[in-house]
């Protein structure tokens, strides 16, 4: 069995130590130690998939992470930063959705349709409250059902389904409810109990497809 390089349990240490940090950061509550520990679990995954990726997704999805980062400090930094944020975000999609066509271009039409459905459906709750967002939130939600359906796509592409494209499924499918909690928190109704979900969620996702990059 392979063991990991010194510098990956290093890196997860520090990860780990900064998830703690920020969820700390949200009981105080205090808004600088969130913003300085929020961006670096998943700077943590960047550097592991940069240092050590194997597959041909490996870059876009080292891309992805650098994005979602920034994407964490302008959505902590200030709430008139979310939509340059979603941007931001939005890069990360996309660039998560071109690793996974490197891996297969097959359309698996079929696959796209639940998450079409997930799609509209959170569209529709959300729409009363987006007001001049309702362009920008479409074009986001969308990126999201695509990423989610390309990564179903890869999954038994050669034979059984391999546990590298589990792992990018359920992270782009944890991504993605991460977003639409915060979706219906934000253009909904506020969802109290919401908070520790999205991050935990977010975090996770962003792992499993890190983790994919590596099998």
């Amino acid at each position: 069995m392979r063991r990991e390089p010194g510098p990956a349990w290093i890196l997860a240490a520090f990860g780990l130590a900064a998830a703690a940090g920020f969820l700390a950061g949200i009981e105080l509550p205090s808004a600088p130690l969130r913003l300085v520990a929020k961006p670096i679990p998943v700077l943590c995954l960047a550097a592991w998939v940069a240092g050590a990726g194997r597959r041909s997704s490996a870059r876009p999805v080292c891309a992805g992470l650098l994005l979602s980062a920034l994407g964490d400090v302008l959505l902590e930094a200030s709430p008139r930063l979310f939509l340059p944020g979603l941007v931001a975000f939005l890069g990360a999609h996309l660039a998560y959705t071109a690793g996974f066509v490197r891996a297969t271009r097959r359309a698996a039409l079929l696959r796209a349709l639940p998450f079409a459905l997930w799609g509209a459906l959170g569209y529709l709750a959300m729409r009363a409250g987006l007001g001049t967002l309702q362009v920008p939130v479409a074009v986001y939600m969308t990126a999201i059902c695509v990423m989610m359906w390309r990564a179903a796509a890869m999954a038994g592409q050669d034979g059984p389904v391999r546990r590298a494209e589990w792992l990018a499924l359920a992270g782009a499918v944890l991504f993605a409810a991460s977003d639409t909690l915060i979706g219906l928190d934000r253009f909904r109704a506020p969802l109290d109990w919401a908070r520790l979900p999205i991050i935990l969620l977010y975090w996770v996702g962003q792992l499993g497809i890190a983790a994919s990059t590596r099998e």
